[in-house]
């Protein structure tokens, strides 16, 4: 019979209230115009992926946050989640959500 793995017991996360646990992007260390930016020039407002929302934000119609949304948030009171060895991944309230990045219909699409 084997045995299973302590640490496979937590491998998901499910926030609690209004927020989500997001991934967050690489850092960007150049511009789109190639200028090379140095470590302190760091933007206090960062971008990520949504991984999990909870059930109190899949809930609320009021709230345009889905599951895998580019979203841009302020990282002040995101809790890092230590799952991985990167630690890319933190819980955000929704209140430091500040915007969700959605692609533009095209015209082509009526």
């Amino acid at each position: 019979m084997a045995k299973k793995k302590k640490s496979a017991d937590f491998e998901q996360v499910e926030p609690i209230g209004h927020r989500v646990l997001v991934r967050k992007d690489e850092p960007k260390r150049e511009t789109r115009g190639g200028i090379a930016l140095p470590d302190a020039a760091e933007i206090p407002t960062i971008t990520g992926r949504i991984v999990t929302i909870s059930a109190a934000v899949e809930n609320d119609e009021e709230l345009p946050l889905r599951q895998y949304d580019k979203i841009l948030f302020h990282p002040k009171n995101a809790i890092p989640v230590d799952l991985e060895h990167d630690n890319q991944l933190f819980v955000v309230p929704v209140d430091d959500v500040v915007a969700v990045f959605r692609r533009s219909k095209s015209s082509s699409d009526d």
